[in-house]
């Protein structure tokens, strides 16, 4: 299992960006979260074996790329997620 932490910059708030993000996660074996953050960018954190968070990310990029200017991606330590949702 892997977990990775990805802050999108450039429009995302306001556009449905997260609720997007929340459908894509529903056609990926995915869990995690995704929220607006007070400086105008969206964390998500999603939980998933590698090929398949690859895939998610990917489908995220594609579809939401029109609106990301820039995207800062950590690997974190992959814990008991369940689900995916947005979180507020």
């Amino acid at each position: 299992m892997t977990r990775r932490r990805v802050i999108y910059h450039g429009r995302v708030q306001g556009v449905g960006f997260r609720y997007t993000v929340r459908s894509i996660a529903g056609r990926h074996p995915v869990a995690g979260f995704v929220r607006n953050l007070s400086d105008g960018t969206v964390e998500l954190v999603a939980d998933a074996e590698s090929p398949d968070l690859e895939m998610f990310l990917q489908d995220v990029a594609s579809t939401l790329g029109g609106n990301i200017t820039s995207t800062s991606d950590t690997p974190a330590p992959a814990d008991a997620l369940s689900g995916f949702r947005i979180r507020y």
